[in-house]
Formats: C-alpha cells, structure tokens, sequence
C-alpha cells in the first residue's frame, strides 16, 4: 500500500512524518474520511469543501487547493488499485518547535491514506447495535466546535472508552445542557411516527454528509424530516434509532441504556433507508 506525504507516494512500511509535527505534539490539524463504491468516491466535493472549512475556523492554509486535493485523491486510489474502500484525508499544522505557537510551523503536512475498512460487522446491519449513554459531555462548541474535524479527538475517545467498558459498540454523548448531541463518531437521527428527527448542527454536532444524504433521500420518500434538540427521553420512546457516518454508513440501533427502540427489531423506515443509501453511493460522487 502506498501513502500520500506532501505530493509523494510511499510505501506504509516507510511512511512517516516528524515527531515534532504540531499535529503529533498537539492534535493542531484536520481531517477527513471518505469512503469509495466500485470506483466512485462519494461525495468528494462535499468532503473536500468541509476539509477547508475546517482548516480555514483554525487559520490553517492547506498547500493544495481543491482540485489539487481531489486529483492527490484520485491519484492514491489508483496507485493503491483500490475499487471499494476508505480515505482518510490529514492536513496538520507541520513541523515546528515543542511550543504551543503555530507561527513555528511553516508548512502544513498532508496525508492521504486509502484502505480498507470495516467499522461493525454484517450482522448488526442485520440485528441492529446496542448503545448506552455516557457521562462524558460533548466538547461545547464555545470551547472547541465539533464542527471542526480536528486532530484531537479525546473527547471522542474517551466516551468510546465508556462504551467498551459496558460491553457495547457505541456511546451516545450529550450537550452540557442534557441534550443528545452525537456518537463518538456517527450523527444521531430518530424517527417518530414516520417523522425523521436530527439534531440541529447549532447544538454542537458536526454537520454530516452521510446524514445529509439519508434525509435527502427520506424526503425524496415523501418522509417529513426536521431539525430540533431532544433528550434521552425522545430516543427511548422512538420508533425506530439509526446512526449515520462516512465509516459506519446508516446502522440501526435497536437498544439504548437497556431500553429497547421500539419493539426491539430494524424497523421498516430505517430498512428503507438502507436499501435506498445503497443505491446512490456508487453513483453520486467522483468517478475514476
């Protein structure tokens, strides 16, 4: 497998970057995953366009533009011969000095890596995944936005912990005010008699394009989808819970705090759903 470093392709067994990159030292970088479908990068632009947006609320300048960052894409696809699989975009702030001042670091670093990957297996496509909620709080936007898909994903990390440690694959982390906010790496949307509810990027979650898609593609349905803040008590009377992210794509949740979603079984919206997300992904987006 080759990896992407600053215009260059090398081999992973030899792919580095210096410990004194900000991004190392520091987490002071962003990035992106995309994923690919039988040579079809999904939604390049829309993830691309986040990447530098990203980059831009932390004064970050990326040494590509756009087009530049999608032909580097392509490229590592290629080389690596890959027709399904995984992206992960990384720009950090670059080699500088052991302080904190990004004005040390002179050029920023970018990373491309392509693989494989499977986040949950088959079966809990099929069955549906247990999630608790955490007592660790979802970063305030105020304080670092969640927009911003930073280097630093401690906060993530450490809910993850609280998950594994409960024997279950997810967690569900909440606002500083009590309000469901996101998983430690999936948007959140339930649905309610036939009513499609996400939480407002306003809350502090990031704005994802996998969920965008799946309400795009439920009001293509006639569904009604709306944008509101809920609680743990909005989920656990649910009809039906689905997760949403690049890696993860749509998966339903069928058990929250050990309360059954529903009657405890995929529900027929979100099979729905799945079965239509599958249809655009090899088709919507960049092909090579």
């Amino acid at each position: 497998m080759k990896v992407y470093i600053d215009g260059t392709l090398y081999d992973k067994d030899v792919a580095k970057v210096s410990v004194f990159d900000h991004g190392f030292l520091y987490g002071d970088g962003v990035f992106e995953g995309i994923r690919v479908y039988n040579r079809c990068v999904f939604k390049l632009t829309d993830h691309i366009d986040r990447l530098y947006d990203s980059a831009k609320a932390i004064m970050l300048t990326i040494p590509l533009n756009k087009q530049e960052m999608a032909s580097a894409v392509i490229s590592t696809l290629k080389e690596n011969k890959l027709n399904d699989g995984y992206i992960r975009i990384v720009v950090s702030r670059g080699t500088g000095d052991l302080g904190l001042d990004p004005r040390k670091c002179k050029d920023a670093t970018v990373v491309i890596i392509t693989d494989a990957i499977t986040l949950y297996s088959a079966q809990l496509y099929e069955k549906g995944l247990d999630t608790i909620t955490v007592p660790t709080r979802r970063n305030s936007p105020e304080a670092l936005n969640p927009q911003i898909k930073s280097l630093n994903y401690l906060n993530n990390i450490l809910a993850k912990i609280e998950a594994t440690n409960h024997g279950v694959p997810e967690a569900i982390m909440m606002s500083q005010e009590g309000y469901v906010t996101e998983c430690t790496g999936d948007n959140i949307i339930l649905i309610k008699k036939n009513k499609l509810v996400a939480v407002p990027t306003w809350l502090g979650v990031l704005a994802g394009i996998t969920a965008t898609t799946v309400l795009d593609i439920a009001r293509s349905l006639k569904m009604s989808c709306e944008e509101k803040p809920f609680t743990r008590y909005d989920i656990y009377t649910a009809d039906e819970l689905i997760l949403t992210g690049t890696a993860a794509e749509v998966i339903p949740v069928v058990k929250v705090d050990g309360r059954p979603i529903g009657d405890g079984t995929v529900g027929p919206i979100t099979k729905r759903l799945i079965e239509e997300f599958k249809k655009i992904v090899s088709k919507d987006g960049v092909k090579y």
